[in-house]
């Protein structure tokens, strides 16, 4: 007889799967209605249907916040982890549940672009937590507001609108935005706001924010800018020197751009311009004091009044100091004297002059100094053309290399003098005009040119008598008569053969004739034995015949010289 198995625990866990496997599918995983059958301590007891009842935490059934408004008897959705735990209670959750269902429906909202409502309740690296009706969402820091939020507690844990940014249900991840909607809210306002504007229209608002280039006026709902150049008439370096943020202040409408809701702001606008009538007041040649305002590499601008200023050019700035900074000449805020060059009203331009309202010390040094005069200065500079002598007046005056040294030449007369050295020289011109000097200091040496600059009478081409007053290497240096003028011979003109042009066989007092050929650059007179010459070979073949006529050279010379004897 055959003996009945008994079943195995294996036996035991198939037949209770099989009993309860439809009931699993029907309720894990899934949002399901129950009922509240009890409130224990913290925890809802609630029936689902199922063999046993489940207890969900009652803060699940609260908003952030607030207190759970729960009784024995309510219905509410539920969703199903488990059907049975080790305990034999049903897995629920109230927060899965609307997780579930707000999921569903921001889905939707999303595809849509509608605000949804949610609650900021916390804070996290780079943000904030928001609950979206049970679907948690990240609030980035940056779009909060449209400006930076220093203490965001007053806006948590109160329902609030949000624009839905990004959305991932696989990952369960939720961009918003609460930013977006103040935007938008504020573009609505601004543009209806913006329509009851008008350009010319004067209107008061309040200073909500300044910059470098100008501030930031609230008209109630809309900003304007108001620029630094149109605070005021006169130069504003920062608005803050103006106005302060928090301040009210009365502005005028300048221009509208509807497009790009942009405003501009003026103030000056409603103050009356300085400039009507500017060219009468301050007429051309006219002298005024002002106040230096600003300094640039280009020159100074200078106050005359408020809201009018002028530019002294660098070039204007000074009589003697030439390719400097204006700063090393003026400072800010320094009153000076300037005279009106020139004015442009329509332009709103003032050129000033610095150096013209005071005296032109060419000028006078050439009333002091008159042509002819004795100075005395230090050598400034030797160029490779002459040396720069600083006079009385702070202006320099030019000695030539000619105008160095007698018999000399220009490059060796430069070298005996030095820079720092104290020298006395001839004033030979003054042109103010072109601001030069030129000095001489040869002529300061015996026999020099007089104050007038004549030659004493000995014209170009006239053969005169002079004396040799001393014997250089360069030539000769000689006087016309006893007390006539002075002049220099130079070695090549001391006769047309090379064995004549020997200054070392003149000696001091020896007499000669020789030509004047002209004079140098301080009115001296230059002499030439060997022009005298020529001049008279010409002048004996013009009287005795020519050579082409078969007399020889020799033959008309000595004509010339037998008739000169017998007229003797």
């Amino acid at each position: 007889m055959a003996t009945a198995a008994f079943p195995t625990r294996d036996d035991f866990a198939a037949l209770l799967n099989e009993q309860l496997g439809g009931e699993n599918e029907a309720f894990e995983g899934r949002v399901v209605k129950g009922t509240v059958t009890g409130i224990e301590n913290d925890l809802a007891v609630i029936d689902v249907g199922l063999k046993s009842e489940g207890r969900v935490p009652l803060r699940e059934f609260a908003a952030p916040g607030q207190k759970a408004e729960l009784k024995v008897g309510d219905q509410v959705e539920v969703y199903v982890d488990r059907v049975e735990n080790a305990n034999g209670e049903a897995m629920l959750s109230r927060d899965r549940a609307r997780r579930e269902a707000a999921w569903d429906t921001l889905e939707k909202e999303f595809e849509s672009g509608n605000r949804v409502e949610g609650v900021i309740f916390g804070r996290v690296k780079g943000g904030f937590t928001v609950d979206l009706g049970g679907a948690v969402a990240f609030l980035p820091g940056s779009q909060v507001d449209i400006r930076p939020v220093r203490d965001v507690q007053p806006l948590m844990d109160i329902p609030q609108p949000f624009q839905v940014l990004k959305m991932d249900r696989r990952r369960g991840n939720i961009v918003v935005s609460r930013r977006a909607i103040l935007e938008e809210t504020r573009a609505e306002q601004r543009s209806g706001l913006i329509q009851t504007l008008a350009e010319g229209q004067v209107i008061e608002g309040m200073v909500k924010n300044i910059t470098d280039y100008g501030a930031f006026v609230d008209l109630g709902g809309i900003d304007g800018l108001l620029h630094v150049t149109d605070i005021s008439y006169k130069r504003v370096n920062h608005p803050n020197e103006v106005i302060n943020i928090g301040d009210t202040v009365r502005v005028q409408i300048i221009r509208i751009n509807r497009e790009t809701q942009r405003i501009s702001l003026g103030m000056k606008q409603l103050e009356s311009d300085p400039w009507e009538g500017a060219a009468a007041k301050y007429p051309i040649e006219g002298v005024f004091r002002g106040r230096v305002t600003n300094i640039t590499e280009y020159g100074a601008f200078v106050e005359l009044e408020p809201g009018i200023e002028g530019l002294v050019h660098v070039s204007e700035m000074s009589w003697t100091k030439k390719n400097v900074h204006p700063g090393k000449i003026v400072s800010t805020s320094q009153e000076v004297d300037v005279k009106v060059l020139e004015v442009d009203q329509e332009k709103r331009r003032i050129s000033l002059g610095l150096k013209q309202a005071q005296s032109n010390p060419w000028a006078d040094f050439a009333d002091k100094h008159p042509v002819g005069s004795t100075v005395e200065g230090e050598v400034k500079n030797a160029t490779e053309f002459g040396l720069f002598i600083g006079l009385d007046g702070d202006v320099d005056g030019m000695v030539h290399m000619s105008d160095i040294a007698w018999g000399v030449s220009g490059e060796d007369a430069l070298g005996l003098h030095h820079k720092g050295e104290r020298v006395q020289a001839q004033v030979l011109d003054v042109d103010v005009e072109k601001e030069r000097i030129s000095l001489g200091m040869k002529q300061l040496e015996r026999g020099g040119v007089s104050a007038g600059g004549a030659s004493g009478g000995a014209s170009k081409g006239e053969v005169v008598t002079v004396t040799v007053l001393e014997v250089r290497d360069g030539g000769l240096e000689v006087q016309v008569g006893d007390d006539g003028p002075t002049g220099f011979l130079k070695r090549t003109d001391l006769g047309r053969d090379r064995d004549e042009q020997r200054p070392e066989r003149f000696q001091v007092g020896q007499k000669f004739d020789a030509m004047v050929i002209g004079t140098d650059r301080s009115k001296k007179p230059n002499f030439s034995i060997k022009a005298m010459q020529i001049a008279e070979e010409k002048q004996a073949v013009a009287q005795y015949g020519s050579s082409d006529s078969g007399a020889s050279l020799g033959d008309i010379l000595g004509a010339a010289l037998k008739e000169a004897g017998t007229k003797k």
